[in-house]
């Protein structure tokens, strides 16, 4: 069978990236440009900062993927980019790179949910790694256990109904005043802390695997003005590491439950809060006990990057799904209308 050769370019939300893949599976390069420090004063992303910076970045960051590939434009086979979801300003400035690259080249164009590039990140890590398997896709703006029934074929099985992981993450590093992004914050406070200082509530819903965050994030503020009121010091790493216990215990208890009612052997960790560390052990620990496989991709292909759009826009075109040029930007898509 032919090789294929896939450029992947993603611009979702801060990151400006592009990377060239093969057949899916080796990565050849992988250039991310980030305007995260720009947001940090702002305390979350700033649509209009992201935008331009993805328009001054994203020339340069295609050619030094294709540079650091050592792939010239012409030998590319496809073409893949992030149509959705995200902020549509920046959607729109990889949509219009890639399909100028399309129509130049007469290669094809193939249009990739972000969720979908997370989920594929783990195919450039395990060349065992196939479908069907149970995947928890984690991230600022997501929370989803999805069964990945086939290549390109999905099925959500739960998802949150309110604050995404990510996004508790995020508030609740705010309210401590450890800043933006939370997750690493967080993470990063929560190893020299105690995570049984104090029990915050994980809600469960009967007979879903759905998830709920507000809960959780009240919980640790309302603690945190008894602690003002009464004058108290503050435990920053304690509260930390309590939280904390607490997202990872219900992300990963909600996940196992969902393999095991489904028969699944293996699970499968994607998105950004993939990358934290307490996450990475409870899942690894878990599926040790249970007897299951786990494969989580390391944390640079956790958070966005072009290498997992490419990845998964290989196998959508193996499968014969291609985009034409009317492609549009969708800041909200659903994962099983792919």
């Amino acid at each position: 069978m032919k090789d294929i050769l896939t450029l992947g370019i993603e611009s979702s939300c801060d990151e400006t990236a592009a990377a060239v893949v093969l057949n899916g599976r080796k990565l050849l390069s992988n250039v991310i440009s980030s305007s995260l420090e720009l947001h940090k004063a702002y305390g979350g992303v700033v649509p209009e900062i992201a935008s331009r910076k993805h328009l001054e970045f994203i020339v340069p960051v295609i050619d030094s993927a294709l540079k650091e590939a050592g792939v010239p434009l012409e030998k590319v086979d496809v073409i893949g980019v992030t149509f959705g979801p995200g902020l549509v300003g920046g959607l729109l400035v990889g949509l219009m790179a890639a399909k100028g690259l399309a129509y130049a080249t007469g290669k094809p164009l193939v249009g990739v949910h972000h969720l979908e590039g997370h989920i594929s990140a783990n195919y450039l890590e395990s060349e065992e790694l196939k479908p069907p398997f149970i995947t928890l896709v984690a991230s600022g703006g997501h929370s989803h256990i999805v069964l990945v029934e086939d290549y390109g074929k999905y099925r959500i099985l739960g998802r949150t109904r309110d604050d995404a992981a990510g996004e508790a993450y995020d508030k609740v590093s705010r309210a401590l005043g450890l800043g933006y992004p939370g997750g690493p914050a967080i993470d990063k406070a929560a190893k020299s802390g105690n995570p049984k200082y104090f029990t915050f509530p994980k809600t469960r819903f009967k007979d879903s695997y759905d998830f709920s965050f507000s809960g959780i994030k009240t919980a640790v503020l309302n603690h945190l003005n008894s602690l003002k009121m009464a004058g108290q010091p503050v435990p920053v790493e304690d509260i930390c590491a309590s939280f904390q216990e607490a997202v990872c215990g219900i992300l990963c208890e909600n996940t196992f439950k969902a393999a095991r009612d489904t028969g699944m052997k293996t699970v499968v960790l994607a998105g950004g809060v993939a990358a934290n560390s307490r996450l990475r052990d409870l899942f690894d620990e878990t599926a040790k006990k249970k007897g299951m496989v786990l494969e989580k991709p390391s944390r640079i292909l956790c958070t966005d990057n072009g290498a997992m759009i490419a990845s998964a826009a290989y196998f959508a075109y193996m499968k014969g799904r291609t985009s034409d040029l009317s492609l549009n930007a969708e800041a909200t898509y659903s994962l099983e209308d792919m």
